[in-house]
């Protein structure tokens, strides 16, 4: 059964669109503002977010590009925000579908349903298995035979560029880039370096070896499974 969380501080509207989407035979988690819908997401295995724009704690573009910057998920906004500026904004920043108020709820239960499917497809190609781990890049998940590590998002990031580039050097300077927004500040490479150690810890268990991430000196680092042992 797929799950959908739908962000709708009018109430009524919110309780009338879940209706419908239970009738079609979905699990629903109505949520009214940005900190419960974090929350949610960050707890719930979740397919689909059907997103409003305006929040009473905040923007609903903003919560769009956030989730869209760890995550795939289907996000299709329905909003009151119908200026084609707003439209252009929201497939930007990530969303998949943007239908504005007022609406059909036929029409809505049909597009969710085709981006459903589209998601599913891309769903399978967002988990990968690599030896003993899986790594489900679409909810910041990795697990180690079956037991899941517990990572702070740099750790991940680190992890699943190195992983992504498998067998190839990724240059200090590259992860850099991808763990630290581009309009930051000076980032002291020492940062780097810390939580490189830390991840090792996690993923090489109790062994003083990295057999995971190898170190090439002068260069980067590289992961290469077991087949590497320091």
């Amino acid at each position: 059964m797929k799950t959908i969380m739908v962000v709708e501080d009018d109430i009524m509207l919110n309780n009338g669109v879940c209706f419908n989407l239970q009738s079609e035979g979905f699990k629903v988690i109505p949520t009214y503002n940005l900190k419960e819908s974090k929350n949610q997401f960050e707890k719930k295995q979740i397919d689909l977010i059907i997103l409003d724009g305006n929040l009473p704690d905040g923007s609903g573009f903003d919560l769009c590009k956030e989730i869209r910057e760890k995550s795939k998920v289907g996000i299709l906004f329905l909003t009151a925000c119908d200026m084609e500026s707003d439209v252009v904004n929201g497939f930007k920043i990530g969303a998949d579908d943007y239908i504005t108020k007022p609406f059909s709820i036929s029409i809505l239960m049909q597009r969710v349903k085709a981006l459903l499917r589209r998601c599913s497809i891309d769903k399978k190609d967002n988990i990968l298995v690599e030896g003993e781990f899986e790594f489900n890049f679409d909810k910041m998940i990795v697990n180690r035979n079956s037991v899941n590590l517990v990572l702070s998002p740099i750790e991940y990031k680190i992890l699943k560029k190195l992983v992504q580039c498998k067998d190839e050097i990724v240059t200090r300077q590259a992860l850099i880039d991808a763990i630290w927004d581009n309009d930051s500040e000076y980032i002291e490479e020492h940062a780097l370096t810390v939580n490189i150690n830390r991840l090792r810890c996690k993923i090489d268990e109790k062994t003083s070896k990295h057999k995971y991430i190898k170190t090439v000196y002068g260069m980067g680092y590289m992961w290469v499974g077991e087949k590497y042992e320091k």
